[in-house]
């Protein structure tokens, strides 16, 4: 078999520990502390957050969405695919490492999508901008650490806290979406998106395409 390669690796911001970029062969890996947080093979869960969003959204002109946390790009690139010319998309990274792997080595992954001209990074954590801008977002995609339950960051606790939620509300227009995605389901997350006024969807979807690998968890709300 062959060994994982370690490319690169970064501190995290506001935590202990570092970041890492390994790659296989063709194989592209970001780990954390040992944990594989997201695999160039395994991305059909990524790939259905952008779609199943920008799908229901298909159409609207002048869009803005707002995605936090880049990943592979697998999220950003299945959103412009949904998306008109017209659309506006910032993409909310808060490890500056991250969005150079995607230029330097994983940007063909996923086509390229950082070189489309409807498309902005801020490298910034993606709860400031929220709580900074109200009625500014036709949807707001989040793929931020391993969902409600987090990982990486404690700060990333405050995106799923029902004050966290009501910002998010906040900061969408009528008819706007909260797409959330998570690693595993939770129930009392779900109720709680409802009590913040969100007419809310779980969906199960798979990590590989089609239809197969570990099941993960995408929320879709809908501000009313």
């Amino acid at each position: 078999m062959i060994p994982w390669e370690e490319i690169d690796r970064a501190k995290i911001p506001g935590e202990k520990g570092d970041i890492t970029l390994r790659k296989r062969g063709t194989e592209f890996s970001i780990r954390i502390a040992g944990i594989e947080l997201m695999n160039s093979r395994l991305h059909g869960s990524e790939d259905a957050l952008g779609k199943l969003t920008c799908s229901r959204l298909k159409g609207k002109p002048n869009l803005r969405i707002l995605i936090g946390g880049l990943g592979m790009g697998y999220t950003l690139a299945a959103a412009l695919e949904q998306s008109m010319r017209d659309t506006r998309i910032i993409v909310s990274e808060l490890i500056p490492a991250v969005v150079r792997w995607n230029r330097e080595h994983l940007g063909y992954l996923a086509g390229m999508p950082l070189d489309d001209p409807r498309v902005a990074v801020e490298e910034e954590d993606v709860a400031k901008i929220i709580r900074q801008t109200r009625s500014a977002w036709d949807a707001i995609l989040l793929d931020v650490d391993n969902g409600p339950e987090g990982l990486t960051r404690q700060a990333n606790d405050c995106l799923y806290s029902r004050s966290g939620l009501k910002t998010s509300f906040l900061a969408l227009r009528p008819s706007g979406i909260l797409a959330i995605w998570s690693s595993k389901a939770d129930d009392a997350f779900t109720r709680r998106m409802n009590q913040c006024g969100f007419q809310t969807e779980t969906l199960t979807v798979r990590a590989r395409k089609p239809g197969k690998g570990g099941k993960h968890i995408i929320w879709l709300g809908e501000k009313f």
